[in-house]
């Protein structure tokens, strides 16, 4: 049988007092974000909390809030810290909801247990210690919340900033634009890839013109993409070559290998373009050639 705590009884016996003084001491904070949040939202909020916390059952480890009578306190902490992280609150203004609690509650205690000094002592303790954890707990939720957003968005970010443009008829090109590193790469890698699969392009033009430094780690990411697109049976041409990258890449002994290069994305393009007319007339050619040969019973 669960024994109830003196601190959840007397929770229970002032909740309505407590959620009132406990809203006004939140409308009254100088940092409340009225904008992002309405009263009416608030005092849900705060009277969803109240009756889950003077729910937890057991008097044995209620300073400690790890245990599972503590679940549910703490998952709806967690949904107002994530929701909070969303709305645009900053992590003082999300913690402020369970620490603006303290002193509603330590008025109530003291109101209540005014005639028992050694057991009012205890339960302030009590209280102290187990909103200062959920306080805590939330901004650490919140912490992670905030770090998922912007790693999402940082995602969204470099797919957006490695678009592939179609050129022509079997003619891709990738644009980059920024630093390049292990990540972005293979973002880009990814996404020229896909396009290859969908248009069935044999050309890729990698145009570097707004990478702003090529160093060997650049240089090895570049011959990564260009491998994987001669495997998907695409041939790479690398645009935006100019003086200061040349003499980089050659100062640091940077070798592209067999990889076609172009001082600009126009030079690149022509070129892309003369490759598939000597592609489609060698097609043309062979096809010929085997259609005389089928004719002929060969």
């Amino acid at each position: 049988m669960h024994v109830r705590s003196r601190l959840m009884l007397v929770i229970e016996n002032v909740e309505d007092d407590l959620l009132k003084d406990w809203v006004k001491e939140q409308l009254a904070a100088p940092m409340l974000r009225r904008e992002l949040m309405s009263e009416t939202e608030l005092r849900d909020q705060s009277r969803t909390f109240l009756k889950l916390f003077r729910g937890v059952p057991s008097k044995d480890g209620l300073l400690s809030t790890d245990g599972s009578e503590w679940a549910k306190v703490k998952e709806f902490v967690s949904d107002i810290s994530r929701s909070r992280a969303k709305q645009g609150f900053s992590p003082s203004e999300t913690a402020t909801f369970i620490f603006s609690l303290r002193l509603p509650l330590f008025r109530m205690l003291r109101s209540e247990l005014t005639r028992e000094p050694d057991q009012l002592f205890g339960e302030l303790e009590n209280a102290a210690a187990i909103l200062d954890k959920l306080g805590l707990y939330s901004t650490e939720v919140y912490q992670k919340s905030r770090e998922e957003i912007i790693n999402r968005q940082q995602q969204e970010m470099l797919e957006v900033s490695t678009p592939v443009i179609r050129l022509w008829e079997g003619i891709l090109a990738l644009p980059l634009i920024g630093t390049l590193d292990s990540r972005r790469t293979q973002i880009a890698m990814e996404v020229l890839l896909q396009e290859i699969v969908v248009t069935g392009a044999d050309v890729a033009i990698i145009d570097i013109t707004g990478v702003p430094m090529v160093d060997t780690l650049v240089a090895q990411h570049l011959l990564k993409t260009v491998a994987a697109t001669r495997l998907m049976g695409a041939e790479c041409i690398i645009s935006g070559i100019r003086p200061q990258i040349a003499q980089t890449m050659v100062h640091l002994s940077i070798d592209l290998g067999k990889v076609a290069t172009k001082a600009t994305l126009a030079d690149a393009f022509l070129l892309a373009l003369r490759r598939r007319s000597s592609s489609t007339s060698a097609d043309d050619k062979s096809s010929s050639l085997f259609n005389q040969n089928s004719a002929r019973g060969e």
